[in-house]
């Protein structure tokens, strides 16, 4: 009992007879706590990103209903306290421009309050990774719960994805193939469940590395939002952080090179989010592992997609749910010998442990090794002189024969030139031509919007053209697909060679190769450069600390002056 209390953090607060205990608890009293409550227990922080502006995390009040049952019966205190919400589908200009700033709001809420481990509830796509950053720099013992995805969106007797199909439909109406009463139509059925996007898309994506990190509790990637098995699953993680707690089983020791391995290849395996690169490689940051894009690139050959998911694929989030999960994925890796068995979890168990004899339902929706959907599946890191510090491409939402191409550069400045200019009838392109986005990288936007997937031109559509070659510093919604080139580090803002592209240069795409190159002489860029200002920056407020302090792409986007761990000592007292 004595070793117990020496671990707990909140003793400092709620302990003892003098008069800075006396306050802590009789203001916590008057909620209705009797008194052996502040016994020495755990207490345990629900850090809750509930909210009405972000539709993907509006039912995680009841989800923290279901974590509090939980710790009261495993024997400890729960006490619920909201974050800032990142709602993807309605923050402008980025919900990525305020990662860092929710990641700070957990990190400083959970080290200055009277709390012995966390449960972090997220859902919406920047949710997840703010609250593991937040959490890893404060290193308590730490277990997330995700929201879970939609049911299957239904439209006239098909299944559509939330967003792939936006996606879609808009390419149709725009080729004048589809009516817009139609595309108006399919609102509703896109979104008919509480939960978060049903595609394998940056939500799905990050539930699946939770779960694949060992940081989430078995199943967590994949049980639909409004399926009581999430209430269970919330039940079950809130009487597991208990024991955490009790044996001071903290996050870095979840958090490890091995389990961030393990995570990029079931990245390939599921033909996830290319937004995951950026949000791994700042959450392991965060926790002391020094986690790059050559790790994604040579962790991710040769793992191949097997799970058949719209962007990449057919199925949903639904579909992989009844087929095995994410389990059965993992089970597949390891029988090609592609996991590392011995990495600890939440659960107490390994994740070899875990995936042993797990079972695959379908072998339509989880193909089998021998026959993937794609055979390179994983993300592949581009550098050439276009981008010396690396870009990245997801190549099961690619078209294969764009994968080694050669074109001429159609230039966007921003994305109101492009705006301005995809539907000129006069702009000289064409099926070869390369698109580049130019300042929507992390200090260009501010903030690195989902814009680089820029639809094509309705000229091209009509003509039957369905995919071209695209490049940006911008990011693109896990929802999305085509040959698109993304993250290029430098960005354009920051002076990276993407600023000194023109309309007509030659670019060379060589993804086997690894290569994405500017075939413009050196001197030539030298001139250009000479020609060259960086965009204004903000004027004060947030914007402008985002833009002075954020790092670039490769980095993950953190901010310098927050990459490592704090950890969460017992802060001076407040009176």
């Amino acid at each position: 009992m004595t070793e117990e209390k020496r671990k707990l953090r909140s003793a400092a607060w709620f302990g003892g007879e003098g008069k800075n205990a006396f306050m802590h608890r009789s203001w916590m009293k008057n909620q209705g706590i009797p008194g052996d409550e502040f016994d020495g227990r755990p207490v345990i922080g629900i850090c809750n990103t509930w909210s009405e502006l972000t539709p993907c995390n509006a039912h995680l009040r009841g989800l923290a209903e279901h974590v509090k049952r939980g710790v009261y019966e495993a024997g400890g205190l729960p006490l619920e306290f909201p974050v800032m919400s990142l709602g993807e589908s309605n923050m402008r200009p980025t919900a990525m421009l305020f990662r860092n700033l929710a990641s700070m709001d957990v990190e400083e809420s959970i080290r200055a309050n009277p709390i012995d481990g966390v449960i972090l509830l997220a859902g919406c796509d920047k949710t997840t990774p703010a609250l593991l950053m937040g959490a890893a720099s404060c290193n308590l013992p730490t277990i997330t719960v995700s929201g879970g995805p939609m049911l299957n969106g239904k439209f006239r007797g098909q299944d559509i994805g939330s967003g792939t199909h936006v996606w879609k439909f808009a390419e149709e109406v725009k080729a004048g193939r589809m009516p817009v009463a139609d595309f108006l139509a399919a609102e509703q059925g896109q979104s008919r469940s509480a939960g978060s996007c049903m595609t394998m898309g940056t939500a799905s994506t990050m539930a699946s590395m939770v779960e694949a990190l060992g940081i989430g509790m078995p199943d967590n990637a994949a049980i639909p939002a409004v399926d009581s098995r999430r209430g269970v699953l919330a039940h079950l993680a809130g009487r597991r952080i208990v024991d955490l707690v009790h044996k001071d089983v903290t996050i870095s020791r979840i958090l490890t090179r091995a389990a961030f391995e393990n995570a990029i290849r079931v990245n390939g395996a599921i033909g996830g989010s290319t937004n995951a690169v950026l949000h791994l490689i700042a959450i392991a940051r965060r926790v002391g592992v020094d986690l790059s894009l050559d790790d994604w690139d040579r962790l991710g050959r040769g793992v191949p997609t097997i799970v058949d998911l719209m962007p990449s694929g057919r199925f949903l989030m639904e579909d992989f749910y009844y087929a095995g999960g994410l389990a059965a994925v993992m089970a597949s890796l390891d029988g090609a010998g592609l996991l590392q068995r011995d990495v600890m979890t939440v659960s107490g168990k390994t994740i070899g442990e875990l995936v042993d004899g797990a079972p695959n339902y379908n072998h339509e929706v989880i193909r089998p090794l021998e026959n993937p959907l794609t055979e390179e599946g994983g993300i592949s890191i581009l550098r050439g002189n276009l981008a010396p510090n690396g870009a990245v491409i997801k190549p099961s939402a690619a078209t294969a024969e764009l994968m080694q191409h050669r074109g001429k550069a159609v230039v966007f400045e921003n994305i109101e030139h492009y705006y301005a200019r995809i539907d000129d009838p006069d702009l000289d392109i064409d099926a070869s031509s390369v698109m580049v986005l130019k300042n929507c990288g992390p200090r260009g936007y501010p903030g690195m919007a989902e814009v680089g997937n820029m639809p094509l031109p309705a000229k091209l559509l009509k003509q039957g053209v369905s995919d071209m070659v695209r490049i940006s510093d911008a990011r693109m919604s896990g929802t999305a697909y085509g040959t698109v080139v993304l993250h290029v580090a430098p960005e354009a803002a920051a002076g990276g060679v993407l600023a000194l592209v023109r309309d007509g240069d030659l670019i060379e795409l060589d993804v086997a190769g690894r290569r994405l190159e500017l075939l413009v002489p050196d001197e030539e860029l030298a001139i250009r450069r000479r020609d060259w200002a960086p965009p204004t920056p903000p004027v004060g407020g947030y914007q402008s600390l985002y833009v002075e302090r954020v790092l670039q792409a490769d980095a993950g986007c953190d901010f310098d002056f927050l990459v490592g761990r704090r950890d969460a000592g017992i802060p001076r007292h407040s009176h």
